[in-house]
Protein backbone atom coordinates (compact mmCIF):
# COMPACT_ATOMS: atom_id res chain seq x y z
CA UNK A 1 0.00 0.00 0.00
CA UNK A 2 1.37 3.46 -0.69
CA UNK A 3 2.23 5.43 2.08
CA UNK A 4 -0.52 8.00 3.41
CA UNK A 5 -0.33 11.05 5.76
CA UNK A 6 -1.62 10.75 9.34
CA UNK A 7 -4.71 12.67 8.51
CA UNK A 8 -5.76 10.37 5.16
CA UNK A 9 -5.53 7.32 7.79
CA UNK A 10 -7.97 8.87 9.89
CA UNK A 11 -10.37 9.99 6.95
CA UNK A 12 -10.40 6.39 6.22
CA UNK A 13 -10.63 5.22 9.49
CA UNK A 14 -13.83 7.48 9.97
CA UNK A 15 -15.02 6.03 6.50
CA UNK A 16 -14.43 2.67 7.28
CA UNK A 17 -16.19 3.02 10.72
CA UNK A 18 -18.99 4.74 9.17
CA UNK A 19 -19.32 1.80 6.27
CA UNK A 20 -19.37 -0.44 8.97
CA UNK A 21 -22.00 0.74 10.99
CA UNK A 22 -24.17 0.67 7.69
CA UNK A 23 -23.99 -2.23 6.98
CA UNK A 24 -25.93 -3.36 10.46
CA UNK A 25 -28.42 -0.77 10.18
CA UNK A 26 -30.35 -3.10 8.00
CA UNK A 27 -29.89 -6.54 9.23
CA UNK A 28 -31.93 -6.25 11.83
CA UNK A 29 -31.65 -9.43 14.19
CA UNK A 30 -28.24 -10.46 12.21
CA UNK A 31 -24.64 -10.57 13.98
CA UNK A 32 -21.34 -9.44 11.92
CA UNK A 33 -18.16 -9.58 13.21
CA UNK A 34 -16.42 -6.00 12.70
CA UNK A 35 -13.84 -8.68 11.00
CA UNK A 36 -15.82 -10.25 8.72
CA UNK A 37 -14.16 -13.40 10.30
CA UNK A 38 -17.40 -15.61 11.25
CA UNK A 39 -19.61 -13.88 8.22
CA UNK A 40 -21.07 -15.82 5.37
CA UNK A 41 -19.96 -14.87 1.87
CA UNK A 42 -21.27 -16.26 -1.63
CA UNK A 43 -19.61 -15.20 -4.30
CA UNK A 44 -17.23 -15.48 -7.29
CA UNK A 45 -14.93 -13.54 -5.01
CA UNK A 46 -14.09 -13.95 -1.08
CA UNK A 47 -14.51 -10.31 0.95
CA UNK A 48 -11.16 -10.03 3.15
CA UNK A 49 -11.80 -10.63 7.12
CA UNK A 50 -9.60 -8.16 8.55
CA UNK A 51 -10.04 -4.52 9.30
CA UNK A 52 -6.73 -3.53 7.66
CA UNK A 53 -7.49 -5.38 4.17
CA UNK A 54 -10.89 -4.06 4.32
CA UNK A 55 -9.88 -0.58 4.52
CA UNK A 56 -7.61 -0.93 1.61
CA UNK A 57 -10.70 -2.67 -0.32
CA UNK A 58 -12.79 -0.08 0.40
CA UNK A 59 -11.05 2.69 0.04
CA UNK A 60 -8.72 2.70 -2.90
CA UNK A 61 -9.92 2.95 -6.66
CA UNK A 62 -9.14 0.08 -8.54
CA UNK A 63 -9.72 -3.00 -5.84
CA UNK A 64 -12.99 -1.19 -4.93
CA UNK A 65 -13.68 -0.85 -8.90
CA UNK A 66 -13.24 -4.60 -9.08
CA UNK A 67 -15.47 -5.56 -5.90
CA UNK A 68 -18.44 -3.24 -7.42
CA UNK A 69 -19.09 -5.65 -10.17
CA UNK A 70 -19.84 -8.73 -8.48
CA UNK A 71 -22.67 -9.58 -6.45
CA UNK A 72 -22.08 -11.23 -2.99
CA UNK A 73 -24.45 -12.32 -0.47
CA UNK A 74 -24.49 -12.17 3.15
CA UNK A 75 -26.80 -14.61 4.62
CA UNK A 76 -28.21 -14.39 1.49
CA UNK A 77 -28.85 -10.40 1.62
CA UNK A 78 -27.15 -8.80 -1.82
CA UNK A 79 -24.46 -6.57 -1.17
CA UNK A 80 -23.90 -4.82 -4.53
CA UNK A 81 -25.56 -2.12 -3.96
CA UNK A 82 -24.26 -1.20 -1.14
CA UNK A 83 -20.32 -1.54 -2.11
CA UNK A 84 -21.55 0.99 -4.96
CA UNK A 85 -23.00 3.44 -3.22
CA UNK A 86 -19.62 3.60 -0.94
CA UNK A 87 -17.52 3.59 -4.63
CA UNK A 88 -19.35 6.60 -5.66
CA UNK A 89 -18.30 8.55 -2.59
CA UNK A 90 -15.17 8.33 -3.65
CA UNK A 91 -15.28 9.62 -7.24
CA UNK A 92 -15.61 12.86 -8.21
CA UNK A 93 -19.25 14.33 -9.50
CA UNK A 94 -19.18 14.70 -13.33
CA UNK A 95 -21.36 14.29 -16.44
CA UNK A 96 -21.16 12.69 -19.79
CA UNK A 97 -20.77 14.87 -22.66
CA UNK A 98 -21.83 13.98 -26.29
CA UNK A 99 -18.18 13.36 -27.69
CA UNK A 100 -17.45 9.90 -25.19
CA UNK A 101 -15.81 12.28 -22.82
CA UNK A 102 -16.55 13.87 -19.32
CA UNK A 103 -17.21 17.50 -17.26
CA UNK A 104 -16.50 17.26 -13.96
CA UNK A 105 -19.21 19.34 -12.32
CA UNK A 106 -17.18 22.08 -10.36
CA UNK A 107 -19.67 23.13 -8.41
CA UNK A 108 -19.27 20.09 -6.36
CA UNK A 109 -15.50 19.97 -6.09
CA UNK A 110 -14.05 19.11 -2.56
CA UNK A 111 -12.09 22.23 -0.92
CA UNK A 112 -9.52 19.85 0.96
CA UNK A 113 -6.33 18.97 -1.73
CA UNK A 114 -5.47 15.20 -0.44
CA UNK A 115 -9.14 14.71 -0.46
CA UNK A 116 -9.72 15.83 -4.31
CA UNK A 117 -5.72 14.13 -5.13
CA UNK A 118 -7.60 10.74 -3.96
CA UNK A 119 -10.67 11.45 -5.48
CA UNK A 120 -9.49 12.28 -8.99
CA UNK A 121 -7.03 9.54 -9.31
CA UNK A 122 -9.81 7.12 -8.37
CA UNK A 123 -12.11 9.12 -11.01
CA UNK A 124 -9.26 8.55 -13.72
CA UNK A 125 -9.25 5.03 -13.06
CA UNK A 126 -12.96 4.63 -13.18
CA UNK A 127 -13.09 6.56 -16.46
CA UNK A 128 -10.29 4.75 -18.45
CA UNK A 129 -12.29 1.60 -17.21
CA UNK A 130 -15.62 2.78 -18.76
CA UNK A 131 -13.55 3.33 -21.90
CA UNK A 132 -13.99 7.36 -21.55
CA UNK A 133 -11.95 9.82 -23.77
CA UNK A 134 -11.62 13.35 -23.11
CA UNK A 135 -11.70 14.84 -19.32
CA UNK A 136 -13.04 18.29 -18.87
CA UNK A 137 -12.02 19.90 -15.41
CA UNK A 138 -13.18 23.97 -14.80
CA UNK A 139 -10.89 24.97 -11.38
CA UNK A 140 -12.96 28.07 -9.77
CA UNK A 141 -10.36 30.84 -8.84
CA UNK A 142 -11.08 30.36 -5.38
CA UNK A 143 -10.07 26.58 -5.46
CA UNK A 144 -7.06 27.11 -7.50
CA UNK A 145 -4.90 25.32 -4.76
CA UNK A 146 -6.12 22.23 -6.94
CA UNK A 147 -4.78 23.83 -10.03
CA UNK A 148 -0.95 22.33 -9.29
CA UNK A 149 -2.70 18.82 -7.79
CA UNK A 150 -4.29 18.55 -11.29
CA UNK A 151 -1.81 19.37 -13.27
CA UNK A 152 0.66 16.83 -11.38
CA UNK A 153 -1.72 14.07 -12.22
CA UNK A 154 -1.61 15.06 -16.12
CA UNK A 155 -3.80 17.05 -16.82
CA UNK A 156 -2.76 20.23 -19.12
CA UNK A 157 -3.82 24.01 -19.28
CA UNK A 158 -6.54 24.61 -22.36
CA UNK A 159 -7.67 28.16 -20.91
CA UNK A 160 -8.28 30.57 -18.52
CA UNK A 161 -11.02 33.30 -17.99
CA UNK A 162 -11.41 36.21 -14.79
CA UNK A 163 -12.82 33.67 -12.71
CA UNK A 164 -11.42 30.14 -13.23
CA UNK A 165 -9.14 27.70 -15.18
CA UNK A 166 -10.30 24.91 -17.55
CA UNK A 167 -7.99 22.49 -17.77
CA UNK A 168 -8.20 18.62 -20.05
CA UNK A 169 -6.95 15.36 -20.04
CA UNK A 170 -7.00 13.13 -22.63
CA UNK A 171 -6.94 9.13 -21.50
CA UNK A 172 -6.74 6.93 -24.59
CA UNK A 173 -2.46 6.34 -24.41
CA UNK A 174 -3.18 4.94 -27.97
CA UNK A 175 -5.13 7.47 -29.94
CA UNK A 176 -4.31 11.17 -31.03
CA UNK A 177 -6.14 13.86 -28.64
CA UNK A 178 -8.87 14.78 -30.23
CA UNK A 179 -9.83 18.08 -27.56
CA UNK A 180 -10.87 21.37 -29.75
CA UNK A 181 -8.49 23.70 -28.57
CA UNK A 182 -8.57 27.13 -27.40
CA UNK A 183 -10.00 30.04 -29.32
CA UNK A 184 -7.35 31.01 -31.75
CA UNK A 185 -8.68 34.63 -33.14
CA UNK A 186 -9.79 37.88 -31.62
CA UNK A 187 -11.93 39.69 -33.78
CA UNK A 188 -11.83 43.66 -34.41
CA UNK A 189 -14.02 46.31 -36.16
CA UNK A 190 -13.31 49.36 -37.77
CA UNK A 191 -16.01 51.75 -38.45
CA UNK A 192 -15.67 54.10 -42.04
CA UNK A 193 -18.77 56.96 -41.47
CA UNK A 194 -19.53 58.97 -44.12
CA UNK A 195 -21.52 62.00 -44.00
CA UNK A 196 -23.14 64.10 -46.96
CA UNK A 197 -20.26 66.31 -47.27
CA UNK A 198 -17.84 63.50 -47.90
CA UNK A 199 -15.97 63.66 -44.93
CA UNK A 200 -14.93 60.47 -42.95
CA UNK A 201 -15.18 60.44 -39.01
CA UNK A 202 -11.65 59.85 -37.67
CA UNK A 203 -9.74 59.91 -34.28
CA UNK A 204 -6.53 59.97 -32.85
CA UNK A 205 -5.83 57.68 -30.47
CA UNK A 206 -3.95 58.97 -27.19
CA UNK A 207 -1.99 55.61 -27.02
CA UNK A 208 -0.21 54.39 -30.31
CA UNK A 209 3.02 53.72 -31.17
CA UNK A 210 5.46 56.95 -32.09
CA UNK A 211 4.91 55.84 -35.63
CA UNK A 212 1.28 56.58 -35.06
CA UNK A 213 1.63 59.70 -33.63
CA UNK A 214 -0.86 62.68 -35.03
CA UNK A 215 -2.26 59.70 -37.61
CA UNK A 216 -6.14 60.67 -38.03
CA UNK A 217 -7.80 56.90 -38.57
CA UNK A 218 -10.96 55.22 -38.01
CA UNK A 219 -12.95 54.50 -34.74
CA UNK A 220 -12.10 50.93 -34.09
CA UNK A 221 -12.15 48.42 -31.83
CA UNK A 222 -12.69 44.41 -30.58
CA UNK A 223 -15.93 42.95 -30.48
CA UNK A 224 -16.87 41.34 -26.71
CA UNK A 225 -18.04 38.02 -26.33
CA UNK A 226 -21.27 36.91 -27.66
CA UNK A 227 -21.93 40.35 -30.18
CA UNK A 228 -22.36 40.92 -33.14
CA UNK A 229 -19.99 42.24 -35.76
CA UNK A 230 -22.91 44.60 -36.86
CA UNK A 231 -23.62 45.73 -33.49
CA UNK A 232 -20.12 46.16 -32.05
CA UNK A 233 -19.30 48.19 -35.08
CA UNK A 234 -21.88 50.86 -34.15
CA UNK A 235 -21.02 50.16 -30.45
CA UNK A 236 -17.31 51.31 -31.00
CA UNK A 237 -17.68 54.15 -32.62
CA UNK A 238 -20.65 55.83 -30.45
CA UNK A 239 -18.01 54.84 -27.96
CA UNK A 240 -14.99 56.31 -29.29
CA UNK A 241 -16.55 59.39 -30.92
CA UNK A 242 -20.36 59.51 -29.81
CA UNK A 243 -21.88 59.63 -33.30
CA UNK A 244 -24.65 57.33 -33.63
CA UNK A 245 -25.10 55.31 -36.68
CA UNK A 246 -26.64 52.61 -38.91
CA UNK A 247 -24.62 49.46 -39.52
CA UNK A 248 -24.85 48.99 -43.65
CA UNK A 249 -22.58 46.71 -45.25
CA UNK A 250 -19.07 44.65 -44.26
CA UNK A 251 -16.73 46.09 -47.32
CA UNK A 252 -14.00 43.90 -46.63
CA UNK A 253 -12.12 41.81 -43.81
CA UNK A 254 -8.29 41.22 -42.94
CA UNK A 255 -6.88 38.19 -41.78
CA UNK A 256 -3.72 38.32 -40.19
CA UNK A 257 -1.31 35.90 -38.20
CA UNK A 258 0.72 35.97 -34.78
CA UNK A 259 -0.67 39.27 -34.23
CA UNK A 260 -1.69 39.37 -29.89
CA UNK A 261 -0.66 36.81 -27.81
CA UNK A 262 0.28 34.54 -30.67
CA UNK A 263 -3.57 34.36 -31.90
CA UNK A 264 -4.64 35.55 -35.25
CA UNK A 265 -7.02 38.34 -36.03
CA UNK A 266 -9.76 39.02 -38.12
CA UNK A 267 -10.74 43.13 -38.93
CA UNK A 268 -13.67 43.93 -40.51
CA UNK A 269 -14.30 47.07 -41.89
CA UNK A 270 -17.71 48.23 -41.82
CA UNK A 271 -19.97 50.83 -43.59
CA UNK A 272 -22.28 52.94 -41.53
CA UNK A 273 -24.30 55.45 -41.98
CA UNK A 274 -24.25 58.93 -39.03
CA UNK A 275 -27.67 59.03 -37.73
CA UNK A 276 -25.89 62.37 -35.65
CA UNK A 277 -22.62 65.08 -36.35
CA UNK A 278 -22.13 66.10 -32.81
CA UNK A 279 -18.82 64.36 -31.34
CA UNK A 280 -18.23 63.47 -27.69
CA UNK A 281 -14.81 61.80 -27.60
CA UNK A 282 -14.00 59.72 -24.79
CA UNK A 283 -11.13 60.87 -22.81
CA UNK A 284 -9.95 57.57 -21.43
CA UNK A 285 -8.67 56.71 -25.52
CA UNK A 286 -9.27 58.96 -27.58
CA UNK A 287 -7.06 61.96 -28.03
CA UNK A 288 -9.16 63.62 -30.76
CA UNK A 289 -11.91 63.44 -33.23
CA UNK A 290 -13.62 65.18 -36.42
CA UNK A 291 -15.07 65.11 -39.41
CA UNK A 292 -12.04 65.01 -42.11
CA UNK A 293 -12.67 65.38 -45.54
CA UNK A 294 -12.33 61.89 -47.29
CA UNK A 295 -9.51 63.44 -49.74
CA UNK A 296 -7.65 64.90 -47.16
CA UNK A 297 -7.92 61.74 -45.17
CA UNK A 298 -6.27 59.62 -47.86
CA UNK A 299 -3.14 61.75 -48.45
CA UNK A 300 -1.92 60.84 -45.03
CA UNK A 301 1.55 59.83 -45.32
CA UNK A 302 0.96 57.04 -43.18
CA UNK A 303 -2.36 55.88 -45.13
CA UNK A 304 -1.08 56.64 -48.71
CA UNK A 305 2.15 54.37 -48.20
CA UNK A 306 -0.06 51.36 -46.65
CA UNK A 307 -1.26 49.34 -49.67
CA UNK A 308 -3.73 47.51 -47.97
CA UNK A 309 -5.83 50.38 -46.03
CA UNK A 310 -5.13 51.97 -49.99
CA UNK A 311 -7.07 49.43 -51.04
CA UNK A 312 -9.50 48.95 -48.25
CA UNK A 313 -10.65 53.33 -49.18
CA UNK A 314 -10.62 52.41 -52.85
CA UNK A 315 -13.11 49.81 -52.29
CA UNK A 316 -15.22 52.12 -49.90
CA UNK A 317 -15.16 54.92 -53.13
CA UNK A 318 -15.86 52.13 -55.35
CA UNK A 319 -19.20 51.23 -52.98
CA UNK A 320 -20.09 54.60 -53.09
CA UNK A 321 -20.11 55.03 -56.68
CA UNK A 322 -22.73 51.72 -56.48
CA UNK A 323 -19.68 49.62 -58.39
CA UNK A 324 -19.29 47.59 -55.70
CA UNK A 325 -21.46 46.19 -53.23
CA UNK A 326 -20.43 44.84 -49.54
CA UNK A 327 -22.05 42.06 -47.29
CA UNK A 328 -25.35 42.74 -45.16
CA UNK A 329 -26.64 40.64 -42.18
CA UNK A 330 -29.38 38.15 -42.58
CA UNK A 331 -30.75 36.64 -39.81
CA UNK A 332 -31.04 32.59 -40.54
CA UNK A 333 -31.75 29.50 -38.16
CA UNK A 334 -29.75 26.27 -38.89
CA UNK A 335 -31.03 22.84 -38.23
CA UNK A 336 -27.79 22.17 -37.22
CA UNK A 337 -28.33 24.15 -33.59
CA UNK A 338 -31.64 25.40 -34.01
CA UNK A 339 -30.25 29.05 -33.41
CA UNK A 340 -30.48 31.92 -35.25
CA UNK A 341 -27.34 33.63 -36.08
CA UNK A 342 -26.10 36.25 -38.80
CA UNK A 343 -24.97 35.25 -42.28
CA UNK A 344 -23.00 38.07 -44.52
CA UNK A 345 -23.79 38.15 -47.79
CA UNK A 346 -24.82 41.01 -50.53
CA UNK A 347 -28.12 40.53 -52.26
CA UNK A 348 -28.63 41.20 -56.12
CA UNK A 349 -31.84 41.37 -58.12
CA UNK A 350 -31.57 42.56 -61.79
CA UNK A 351 -35.59 42.19 -62.21
CA UNK A 352 -36.26 44.34 -58.93
CA UNK A 353 -32.81 46.26 -58.33
CA UNK A 354 -34.05 48.26 -55.28
CA UNK A 355 -33.91 44.72 -53.63
CA UNK A 356 -30.24 44.88 -54.04
CA UNK A 357 -28.41 46.63 -51.24
CA UNK A 358 -26.32 47.62 -53.59
CA UNK A 359 -28.24 50.42 -54.28
CA UNK A 360 -27.92 51.67 -50.53
CA UNK A 361 -27.16 55.42 -50.02
CA UNK A 362 -24.90 56.26 -47.13
CA UNK A 363 -25.82 59.50 -46.40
Amino acid sequence: MDSVSLSEVTVMRRTHLGFMHSFRQPFSGVTISPKFCHSKVVGSRAMSSSVSSTKSQYVYGESLAATADSDYKMNGLTLKNRISSVKERFLLDAFDDEYGGVVVDHDKLPSNPNAFTSMLRNSLSDWRRKGKKGVWLKLPVEQSELVPVAVKEGFEYHHAEKGYVMLTYWIPEEEPCMLPGNASHQVGVGGFVLNQYKEVLVVQEKYCTSSNTGLWKLPTGFINESEEIFSGAVREVKEETGVDTDFLEVIAFRHAHNVAFEKSDLFFICMLKPLSDKISIDNLEIKAAKWMPLTEFVEQPMIKGDKMFKRVIEICEARLRHRYCGLSPHRLVSAFDGRPSSLYYNVVDDDDPSHSNCTAEFY
